[in-house]
Order: C-alpha cells, then sequence, then structure tokens
C-alpha cells in the first residue's frame, strides 16, 4: 500500500479540532488509538484514520494495522470527547515490545449540508507498547 508521508496538519476545520492523541497500552497484544473531538457548536464531523506499525531501518515500511472512519455529531452544548480505537498490534507477541502510531484525517458538514474538504493526515507520537502490560 503506498501513500505519502504524513505531515502534520492544521487540526481545525469548520470549528471543529480533531487530533490524534498518544496510543496508549492495553493489556495483551491491544493498543487504543484515541481520538480527542471538539466542535463548536451543532457540526456533523467524519473522520479517518490509519494505524501503523513503526519499522526502523534501510527499507523502511511501517506495518499497516487498520483504518477506520467514525461519523460524530456535535449539539450546541456538547463538549470535547475521545473516541476509542482499539486494534491488536500483531507482532507484539512475537518480539516483546512494538512502536505504534497512528494519523487522521477529517471533514465538517457545513450549514448548507456540503462537505469541507478533508484535511491533511496528522500523525501522533511514536509510542512502545508491551507485550501483558
Amino acid at each position: 500500500m503506498a501513500m505519502a508521508a504524513p505531515v502534520q496538519a492544521e487540526t481545525e476545520r469548520h470549528g471543529c479540532t480533531v487530533d490524534p492523541l498518544d496510543p496508549r497500552d492495553l493489556r495483551g497484544n491491544r493498543v487504543d488509538f484515541r481520538i480527542k473531538v471538539d466542535c463548536d457548536g451543532k457540526k456533523t464531523v467524519q473522520i479517518r484514520q490509519q494505524r501503523y506499525e513503526d519499522e526502523r531501518g534501510p527499507r523502511r515500511s511501517d506495518d499497516f494495522l487498520g483504518a477506520s472512519r467514525f461519523t460524530e455529531e456535535f449539539g450546541w452544548r456538547d463538549g470535547a470527547r475521545t473516541i476509542h480505537s482499539v486494534d491488536r498490534v500483531r507482532n507484539l507477541d512475537k518480539r516483546g515490545a512494538e512502536e505504534v502510531y497512528h494519523i487522521v484525517s477529517f471533514r465538517v458538514k457545513k450549514n448548507n449540508g456540503e462537505w469541507t474538504d478533508w484535511t491533511k493526515w496528522e500523525k501522533s507520537d511514536v509510542v512502545e507498547v508491551h507485550r501483558g502490560r
């Protein structure tokens, strides 16, 4: 799967902010790739996410773990929320530790019913996770 390198992106679009939080190590080989979402006022936001194991070396090719899409509705009084996106890290059982990250992009439905363009991909920090923690 070929894709452009993730770039730190503008995180605010049409009154909504979406940030990929650092992945959180869960028990076994599961990791929570969390996303913080906040919108001012009544809004609908669509988020796309891709999750990876970070691979170092001269022929670097990060391992794709999976992708998800989320649609979040905000009312006038709703505050920020965190989306929990849990995935398995396949190689975690074999080597004991892996470095993981995720990237997100989003768009917002405007008042006229049309969607904004998708934002550029934004990358979380790379976090080391360990088996059985």
